[in-house]
């Protein structure tokens, strides 16, 4: 029979007393600490989860000045991108028993920074930034305010101590490649027009495969929509207005090249029949579009992942610089083919 009945209130020191350790010990291996056995560990979690125990976080805050709370800043809740990555830094922070607050900033600099300093005033553990419009004018405000920040694709144009991004010019260039190794040499362009680090390094990516392919790039196949539906449908109407259509097109992100199939089919032309079409992140619609989107893979869910987990090390005491940069996979589907004779 338990000592304790699962009603009662279970303390630490209740944990200590059944498994013959002391009460630092107990604490320890609740949060998951190195310097614990973990067979010591695991007994003394076996032996909590037995008695029914639930941390008192308001005990726990008061003793160790944190509050097991992830502050995550992101431009827009419904981007499918911030529901896979916040997946990702839900994943982690659950298993070290955090919670996480999440908070939108609708891509304005301004806002951002002071959704910032609302999760400092809560008292919130460590903040992730997802596509900050601020950079590394977070170092300063990082140092003053004491609490972590870590980026996640950094959209200003700066470096930034502790961030996760991805490197998009070799999947941008390995995208074009294969709209080249298909047989295209008239390949346009579809970008961003607010000018974000990952526009002007996907714009570097297309154009450094069209380098290597001895093709020159013409001013009239690049044009700019805004990231969403609505840019890709309006920047694909500028190109199928244009007297000489591109017979492949490679877009900004997939939701640019989802508005632009819309466009094309709305031009009784055909994917890829008349125009190769393909875009970046690989979203989860891009496998149910008609055809299937040939995209680049942003892994999304493990960033979010990478991310929580630099904030968790930076908060044990681990302060070191951690710039990682993950690579993009193409994934190739039924929109390319080689164009017609």
């Amino acid at each position: 029979m338990n000592t304790f009945a699962r009603s009662s209130y279970i303390s630490i020191k209740d944990i200590a007393k059944a498994a013959g350790v002391s009460h630092a010990t107990v604490s320890r291996a609740l949060q998951s600490s190195s310097l614990v056995k973990p067979e010591t560990a695991q007994r003394i979690r076996e032996i909590a989860q037995r008695f029914g125990y639930r941390p008192n976080f308001v005990g726990r805050s008061l003793a160790t000045q944190r509050t097991q709370t992830i502050g995550v800043v992101v431009n827009a809740i419904a981007d499918p991108i911030v529901a896979e990555m916040v997946s990702g830094v839900e994943a982690v922070a659950r298993a070290h028993d955090y919670s996480v607050y999440l908070a939108n900033c609708h891509a304005d600099p301004e806002t951002e920074m002071r959704v910032v300093q609302s999760f400092h005033e809560r008292r919130v553990d460590g903040i992730l930034v997802a596509a900050s419009r601020v950079g590394a004018l977070y170092e300063p405000i990082a140092a003053q305010m004491r609490t972590p920040i870590i980026l996640i694709n950094n959209q200003h144009p700066s470096s930034y101590k502790y961030s996760v991004n991805i490197n998009s010019i070799p999947g941008s260039r390995e995208a074009v490649g294969h709209l080249v190794a298909l047989g295209h040499r008239d390949i346009a362009y579809i970008g961003d027009r607010f000018g974000y680090q990952t526009d002007l390094d996907r714009f570097s990516g297309y154009r450094q495969a069209l380098e290597l392919a001895g093709i020159a790039a013409r001013e009239e196949w690049i044009v700019h929509g805004d990231g969403k539906l609505e840019g890709g449908t309006l920047a694909m109407r500028k190109l199928l207005d244009l007297p000489a259509l591109p017979s492949a097109v490679f877009c900004y992100n997939d939701m640019t090249a989802i508005g632009a199939l819309r466009v094309i089919h709305e031009h009784s032309l055909r994917v890829p029949q008349d125009i190769s079409l393909a875009g970046f992140d690989d979203l989860f619609l891009a496998s149910y579009t008609e055809p299937p989107l040939t995209t680049v893979r942003q892994p999304k869910h493990e960033m979010g992942r990478m991310a929580t987990e630099i904030l968790l090390r930076i908060l044990a005491g681990e302060d070191s610089d951690a710039r990682t940069e993950v690579k993009g996979e193409l994934i190739v589907r039924a929109s390319t083919a080689p164009p017609r004779a």
